[in-house]
């Protein structure tokens, strides 16, 4: 970071190029940096975006030097969402409402601005690229209770789904995630959880179950309506064997990529002043 801002600090009253980026551990496998640099670049912002790796007990400190040294804002992934919310000195309702932050934004005064675009990313990414996906058409069925369904909840909630059904392998974490948030949110038994596909209109999978490298998510989808929308949140496969079951039933399927590609439009126009497009060629790019 150091040799690009000193590549770019030379002439009266130069302003230097904004800076963005992504911090995790490990980092490496982040596809932030392509797709943020190709939007800097598609919209000829002088700018960069980088990836950083920094290990847990030296997050905070980290990003108030980085701050500090005048970086405009930061994507977080794991294991620092948490941290990253705690931290910050102002809170978006959905962040707190998360517990989870995705995204900061330096505001002029050096103030960390935390916000969770996870969920709108996946509210976009179904709105965008289903056939006619609307949540307020009937229930939804959840697997999963982690991070990421903690944003999938909260923002299933606010699109105005009239019921969710929660199923994850430990029960008692998707019984405490749903008293925590909504009595529309109902836990059912993983070894029970075909029993509500006949009447759901939206599927989730929120789990890394069906990623590479992971087992595969164990899931007869024979009795659900052929009429649902089913997605899943992982892009490695692009097309899980969850999804082309699903694809086999007749449901309109949404896979992950999408998700990830609409979540990081919010942090660049906050950073860089340019809403970005997510298009077939940020998607192609990305998935290379």
């Amino acid at each position: 970071m150091a040799a690009f801002l000193n590549q770019h600090s030379s002439g009266a009253g130069f302003q230097f190029p904004k800076v963005a980026a992504v911090l995790g551990h490990p980092i490496a496998q982040s596809k932030s940096p392509r797709m943020h640099g190709h939007w800097l670049k598609t919209n000829k912002i002088s700018g960069d975006y980088i990836a950083i790796d920094i290990p847990p007990a030296r997050f905070s400190q980290t990003v108030r030097l980085l701050v500090g040294v005048g970086l405009s804002g930061f994507n977080v992934t794991l294991p620092h969402k948490e941290s990253a919310l705690a931290l910050a000195d102002h809170k978006t309702e959905r962040a707190t409402k998360i517990g989870a932050a995705n995204t900061l934004i330096i505001d002029a005064d050096g103030k960390i601005n935390a916000d969770n675009t996870d969920g709108c990313g996946f509210i976009a990414n179904l709105k965008n690229n289903s056939k006619n996906w609307v949540p307020q058409a009937g229930p939804v069925l959840v697997l999963g209770a982690g991070g990421a369904a903690r944003a999938i909840l909260v923002s299933l909630l606010v699109a105005g789904v009239p019921k969710i059904y929660l199923s994850n392998r430990t029960q008692q974490r998707a019984l405490d995630l749903a008293q925590e948030l909504s009595p529309l949110i109902e836990v059912i038994d993983w070894d029970h959880k075909e029993q509500k596909l006949a009447e759901v209109n939206t599927l989730v999978n929120t789990t890394s179950l069906g990623m590479i490298g992971k087992p595969p998510l164990e899931i007869n989808l024979s009795a659900l309506n052929p009429t649902a929308l089913v997605t899943d949140l992982i892009y490695a496969p692009l097309e899980t064997a969850f999804l082309a079951q699903a694809r086999g039933l007749g449901c309109d399927v949404v896979g992950g990529i999408g998700m990830l590609l609409h979540q990081g439009v919010p942090g660049f126009e906050a950073w860089f002043g340019t809403r970005p497009t997510v298009d077939a060629e940020i998607e192609a790019l990305v998935l290379k």
